[in-house]
Parts: C-alpha cells; structure tokens; sequence
C-alpha cells in the first residue's frame, strides 16, 4: 500500500515536471492576446505618474503649488524700511566758548572832597577837590592868606596849584613842589591837599 501510494506520488510530480518545461519556451496563443497589465495611475489619465501626487492639479485635496524657495546662494532682499548711514567719523560738536560775563563799570560820579582850613603865621589855608572815578580832575582853594605881600604870594600859589591843569591834577597827590616866596602858604595849601585825598580814596 505504501509502495502504491509513492509510485502515484512520483508519477504525479514528473508529470506536472513536464507540463511546466513544455509550457515555458513559448507562450500560449491565448497567453498572447491579453493585455499587458498596466501600473494603475492614481492620478488619472493624461497625468505624469511620476510626478508628485500634490502635483497634479486635479488631485482631490490638492492645494496651491509652493512657490520654490530661493536658494543659499541668492542674495537675500533688503528688508524694507529706512536705513540710516552712519557717519564714518565720529561727529564732534564744540559749543561755542561763552563769552564771559563783563560787569559794567560804574559810572564815575563826580564829587567834590573839601580838606579841613589850617592857620598859618600868614592866614588861613583850606583846599577843594574834585574828584571823577579815582582821579583828580580840577583842585581849588577856598581860602588863601591876603592883604600885603600875602595877596602876592596866595596868587603864586594858586597859579601853580588850582585848575583842571595844575600841579595836583598832573601829580595826583600832594607831593607838590614849593612855590617860592610862599613856603608857609604852600605847606599849609598840601597838608589840607592831603586830608582831602585821604577822604576821597
């Protein structure tokens, strides 16, 4: 029974063996006339099967095509907007030096510094000045010794000593010659000068 059963075996698979190495030099004429099966195009006739499926325009869900982006080495577009160019030095601005403030002098006042009389042997000496800022502009007297050769020796003195362009004025002070032939008169007419200076300035 065993013995059977293997001989049907082999004889099943020599037969099938030979059917298979008949069948595929050539091909059957039924085997000719089907149609060469082709891949399925998702994307539906008249399309690129190739490309890809959000290319095809019609393809259901499909969206606007991205727009290509620019490659690493394409200049990048400024950004809108102003651009402020720096200098290229560095700008310095110097105020101008500010002028200093000047205080304006005082007017000189004019003023009139009277000395205190002294007596002589002679009479009775007392000496005025006028004074503007700090300068002595014109000296009088107003009081000289008189009568006699008094009246003689009081004019010499005032000759050499009163007015805008006398001794005082020129010397500014009452470091005064002596005016000769009248020592006493002048010595009197310099110490009222002085007191009269020393209450002036």
């Amino acid at each position: 029974m065993r013995r059977a059963l293997l001989a049907i075996t082999g004889l099943a698979a020599s037969t099938t063996a030979l059917v298979v190495l008949k069948g595929s030099p050539g091909i059957t004429p039924a085997a000719q006339n089907l149609p060469t099966s082709q891949p399925v195009n998702p994307a539906g006739p008249g399309v690129d099967p190739s490309a890809a499926p959000d290319a095809a325009p019609d393809a259901p869900g499909a969206g606007p095509t991205p727009a290509p982006s620019q490659s690493a080495d394409a200049p990048a577009s400024p950004k809108p907007g102003k651009t402020t160019a720096r200098p290229s030095g560095t700008r310095t601005t110097a105020k101008a030096p500010t002028a200093p403030r000047t205080t304006k002098a005082p007017q000189p006042t004019t003023r009139r510094v009277t000395g205190p009389g002294v007596d002589n042997e002679y009479g009775y000496v007392q000496v005025q000045i006028v004074v503007s800022g700090n300068r002595i502009i014109e000296a009088t007297t107003l009081s000289l010794p008189s009568g006699g050769e008094s009246d003689i020796h009081s004019g010499d003195v005032r000759d050499a000593y009163n007015g805008t362009g006398g001794e005082v004025v020129q010397k500014q002070s009452a470091n005064l010659n002596t005016v000769s032939g009248a020592t006493e008169t002048s010595n009197s007419y310099k110490q009222s000068l002085r007191a009269a200076i020393e209450q002036a300035f």
